[in-house]
């Protein structure tokens, strides 16, 4: 399969909306909106990103959208960020995507925030160079509830 990143384009929203009201994703990803099905909010979020200077990209499988992946904050403080599609997991999609991301990107340190419960999400980090900085918690809207999250620092050059 072929992994590729372009900028977002008008017609990838839809399929980005259609990707965040996912149950089973939106529980795995925790850290979520507070209404994912508020479409007004989501336009709103996404005209934000797209006028900002993060870097934000569409992820293409063989020229399929399947998620999003994305570099934001201050200088120092930067985070990554990705949505794969859940029909799409376990196929190494997303540390693929990543590591084309982190190419695009060369700016350190990096860092990156998961659910400690989301193995999938913190084995895709690890591949990508990034490595354990702290635990923390955090109100996770998806769950309802205060749980812990693992916070991730990448400080050198990426390589899956």
């Amino acid at each position: 399969m072929q992994i590729a990143l372009r900028p977002v384009h008008d017609s990838d929203l839809p399929v980005f909306y259609r990707q965040m009201n996912d149950p089973e994703s939106l529980r795995m990803a925790a850290f979520t909106p507070k209404d994912p099905a508020d479409r007004d909010a989501f336009d709103a979020h996404w005209r934000r990103i797209r006028a900002s200077t993060d870097v934000v990209r569409a992820i293409l499988a063989d020229g399929d959208v399947v998620g999003s992946a994305a570099v934001y904050g201050e200088p120092g403080e930067r985070e990554v960020t990705y949505w794969v599609d859940r029909a799409y997991w376990g196929r190494g999609i997303a540390t693929a995507a990543l590591g084309v991301l982190l190419a695009e990107v060369s700016e350190r340190p990096l860092h990156a925030r998961a659910a400690e419960d989301n193995a999938g999400s913190r084995r895709v980090l690890e591949k990508c160079g990034f490595r354990l900085s702290a635990r923390a918690t955090g109100y996770a809207h998806a769950r309802g509830a205060e749980i812990d999250e693992v916070v991730l620092v990448l400080e050198d050059a990426p390589g899956p």
